[in-house]
This record gives structure tokens, sequence and C-alpha cells, in this order.
């Protein structure tokens, strides 16, 4: 009979309890934003807006329910690792507090690889904290029946500890009245996809 090694079922037990922490919003925390504070909403056309009016994309609902400056930075059609260079001046340009990462959709739609654009999610990550800018990560899913949402967004997630909204984009594209089109939310879905991050980020600490 093989024998089971303590430390290791232990450390997986550490791993998965984590990972579940933060997936649900747990220990993951974040400094509260001064009223001047700036954050950048950084991804594509989901963070864009497309499918709704520049004032119903996500961003702009943010700014006005949390009362703080809301860039938005969605570009879309862009990759991951097209975000990955963009980030950088952006990050410079803007200044922000807090950086909310939504990157990937574009990836799936191209079947691109999946552990790359991981890479790249992880990569952006780690730029903005070692400037010293708090990170929220949105997750996109993949296109399937069902749609699902890659597993590395909550392992990195649970890696750097920080908050993770999981489930608002997949609820948003697998209900059609929420949708202006196959891949993009309507102006109703935006606005559920802001609501999704501001309790995120008042459970956080943040607001």
């Amino acid at each position: 009979m093989a024998m089971v090694n303590p430390r290791r079922s232990f450390l997986k037990s550490t791993a998965s309890l984590a990972l579940l922490l933060v997936a649900c919003g747990g220990s993951a925390k974040l400094d509260p934003l001064d009223a001047n504070d700036v954050v950048l909403a950084f991804g594509d056309s989901l963070t864009f807006g497309t499918g709704a009016r520049p004032e119903e994309s996500y961003p702009a609902v943010l700014q006005r329910n949390i009362g703080r400056k809301v860039v938005n930075a969605g570009v879309p059609g862009e990759a991951s690792a097209e975000g990955l260079a963009r980030l950088p001046e952006v990050l410079d340009e803007v200044r922000p507090k807090l950086l909310i990462l939504c990157h990937g959709g574009n990836d799936f739609l191209r079947r691109l690889d999946e552990s790359k654009a991981a890479e790249n999610v992880r990569a952006m990550v780690r730029l903005a904290r070692g400037q010293g800018i708090a990170v929220v990560l949105l997750a996109t899913p993949k296109p399937g029946l069902p749609p699902h949402v890659p597993k590395f967004y909550g392992e990195i997630a649970a890696g750097e500890r920080i908050p993770f909204e999981e489930g608002v984009i997949k609820a948003v594209l697998t209900d059609n009245s929420l949708k202006s089109d196959m891949v993009h939310p309507n102006a109703t879905g935006y606005a559920q996809i802001a609501a999704a991050l501001q309790k995120m980020l008042k459970k956080a600490g943040a607001i």
C-alpha cells in the first residue's frame, strides 16, 4: 500500500484553501482608495464597452458608482500578449492606485495557447504590483458548451493574493437578455459587471 506524505497533503490542502478563499473574495484585501485616487480598467472590448454607448461601459458605470476616476483603457480585439506590451506605457501615463485587469478573451476566441495567456496575465499582474499598484483580476470565460472560466485566473489570484471576480462575465454572457451579440454585454450587462466589481472593492476594503 502506498504511503501518504503528510507534508505534501498539507501543502496541497493549504493551496486549495487559498485558491477557494481568493475565488470567493476571502482574505485578499486592498488599501482604501482616497477620493482623488485613479482606477485603471485595462483590457479588451469587454473593458472598452463594445455593444453599448461609452457612458454605459463598465468603467464608466463603476466611476459613477464609487465616486473615483476610472480610466477606460480597453482596446477591442487585443490579445494578452499585446496587452502586456501596452501596459507599461499606460501605467506610466495614468499612474493608477488600482488596476482592474480583464484579459484573455481574445486569446480564447483565436484559439491561442492558453498557457501563454496565463503567463501574460500573470506578467501584467506582477508588472503593476512591482510598481506598487494594487490589482483586481476579472476573469473572462472560455467559449464552450457551457462556457467555463480557465483555472489559471484563480491560480494567479491565489498565488498573488489579489481579489478575484470569477463569475460575473460568465453569468452575463450566458444570459441573452444581457448581451448585445454573442460575445459582448449590452448596457444592462455592463452595469451588472460594474455592480459586481463595486461589491468586491467594498468587501476588499478599497471603498
